[in-house]
């Protein structure tokens, strides 16, 4: 099979955990006889301090052409005080609207190797595995108007959370479909005892429900779900929510799986006319500037991310799973990166993605 990725590797540690990640991604080709084409572009500061865009457009162009995008992070402190247009995020919040992924997938599974060295009890994360679906176009990221007005102490600030009915409705469709290969139970996450925006969501994923008849369906809202996510995460199976909870939801979340590190996400569109999901790939994790350059960081969400690639975009479940099953190989085998491994004597960047490497099978 022929695989047309593009690679952005971003800023900061994503450059060494894409690094990791293609590592990966050519072995499974060589194992499984897939032939890569892949090619190589700039986003975030990287563009920034190259072209003096977020989004170059020959990067916009090498995106559209290609079946899938292997994102590493974006984000770099000198631009923190630039106009937002201007900031190495602009550049991921146009390509996804580019590519009109509106769906955000982020498994969450505690891994076994891993359950006492988060801060949660291991008889509480124990058997946990969900994945949250976040809505990735809408609400209050992509809302209008929005702005900064004014001078002074008159400064004015606004940002508007806007969702339409076909909006909530395509993400809860997929939410849904999700459920019914798994436990086949969703947990929609609203604020709809303050917002009118959640009212609406809440009506709209009620409705959609009503075709999922065989699907159980309950309610939370976000300030409860937030807690219950620590008290009882194997409560969970498919976590459904809008762009802005979903992001801070997900990133609580980490907290299950042992480190922000190990989480994969997937951004999928609609699908093409072959079948398969549009999607730019990514690890959950920042740019992290203060270790970049240090081979310290964890490559694991980055190479998960390309197991849900290969999965999700080509249809490769014996791929992605070789990929998975790798992965918890060695870290039951004590390879462990810095933040998996604090005080003792941890596997660097390249010695963890050369690891999954020499256990694929």
């Amino acid at each position: 099979m022929e695989l047309r990725i593009l690679i952005l590797p971003g800023d900061g540690v994503g450059l060494e955990v894409t690094r990791e990640a293609v590592r990966v991604l050519r072995h499974v080709g060589e194992t499984f006889k897939h032939v890569l084409r892949l090619t190589e572009g700039l986003i975030g500061g990287a563009a920034l301090r190259s072209a003096g865009v977020p989004l170059p457009e020959q990067t916009l162009a090498l995106a559209l052409g290609s079946d899938a995008i292997l994102l590493g992070a974006v984000g770099l402190p000198e631009y923190d005080a630039a106009h937002p247009e201007s900031r190495p995020e602009r550049g991921l919040l146009q390509l996804r609207k580019a590519l009109g992924v509106f769906a955000n997938l982020r498994p969450i599974r505690a891994c076994p190797a891993l359950l006492d060295s988060g801060p949660i009890k291991k008889q509480v994360v124990e058997g946990t595995d969900m994945i949250i679906v976040r809505e990735l176009t809408g609400g209050i990221y992509y809302g209008t108007p929005r702005g900064i007005s004014g001078e002074g102490r008159e400064t004015r600030a606004l940002n508007s959370m806007v969702y339409t009915w076909a909006e909530i409705e395509r993400i809860a469709r997929l939410a849904f479909g999700l459920a019914r290969d798994r436990r086949r139970k969703v947990t929609s996450v609203d604020k709809s005892n303050v917002l009118e925006n959640s009212q609406l969501w809440r009506k709209v994923v009620i409705e959609v429900a009503r075709e999922f008849p065989e699907i159980e369906l309950d309610h939370l809202f976000v300030d409860n779900c937030a807690m219950q996510l620590i008290l009882n995460p194997r409560g969970f199976d498919v976590l459904l929510t809008e762009n802005m909870f979903g992001d801070i939801l997900s990133d609580e979340g980490a907290v299950l799986a042992g480190s922000i590190g190990m989480l994969p996400s997937a951004s999928m569109g609609e699908r093409r006319p072959s079948g398969a999901w549009v999607g730019l790939y990514e690890p959950v994790h920042g740019s992290a500037p203060d270790i970049a350059g240090l081979d310290q960081a964890n490559p694991l969400g980055a190479i998960a991310s390309v197991a849900a690639m290969l999965e999700f975009t080509f249809g490769l479940v014996s791929e992605a799973s070789a990929i998975q099953e790798a992965i918890d190989r060695v870290l039951a085998g004590g390879v462990l990166t810095h933040d998996l491994n604090p005080r003792g004597t941890p596997a660097t960047t390249r010695e963890m993605g050369e690891a999954v490497c020499a256990e694929i099978r």
